[in-house]
């Protein structure tokens, strides 16, 4: 399990973007439908950062269950 420190390089970063994005009020969580929004917009702007930090959160969010 040490890949997850080593790959999650800015802790709370995707939080910060959704929460300038309108999606997230202080002490929400990011759903699949609030991760799915935010992923048309970085297609839409190609931010390919954003990409992969939403690819990262939907297999973290996998290996919970």
């Amino acid at each position: 399990m040490n890949w997850i420190k080593k790959a999650i390089k800015k802790p709370g970063s995707l939080r910060a973007t959704a929460t300038r994005m309108g999606l997230l009020k202080k002490g929400q969580t990011l759903s699949a439908s609030d991760l799915s929004t935010m992923s048309s917009k970085a297609k839409k702007t190609g931010n390919t950062k954003l990409k992969r930090r939403i690819a990262l959160a939907r297999t973290l969010k996998k290996m919970r269950k």
